[in-house]
């Protein structure tokens, strides 16, 4: 039977064991404003994830567009892909419609 190696090249049980020196404790970084900020949250007993939600409708895909169209939506500056979405939906509502 093959036996699981670990897939790091460390001694985790020394790590584990470690106890961190004051003379340590001056090369930890401080923690700035910005990593709270996209920090995820822990509220009560819930977990409150940050970034794009769970159970999108949105499917993934490959299309190729001339690059002065991809500039010109780029150009709107952030959300350019939603607002990209939101102007094909609008033409496909009036060519359907």
């Amino acid at each position: 039977m093959k036996e699981n190696k670990p897939l790091i090249n460390s001694n985790l049980s020394k790590v584990a064991a470690h106890k961190i020196t004051a003379e340590e404790y001056d090369d930890i970084p401080a923690l700035e404003d910005y990593f709270f900020e996209k920090a995820d949250l822990f509220d009560g007993k819930k977990l409150v994830r940050r970034g794009r939600p769970t159970g999108s409708t949105k499917i993934s895909t490959t299309i190729r567009f001339d690059a002065d169209v991809i500039a010109a939506l780029k150009a709107t500056g952030k959300g350019w892909q939603t607002n990209a979405n939101d102007v094909l939906r609008k033409h496909l509502d009036e060519i359907v419609a």
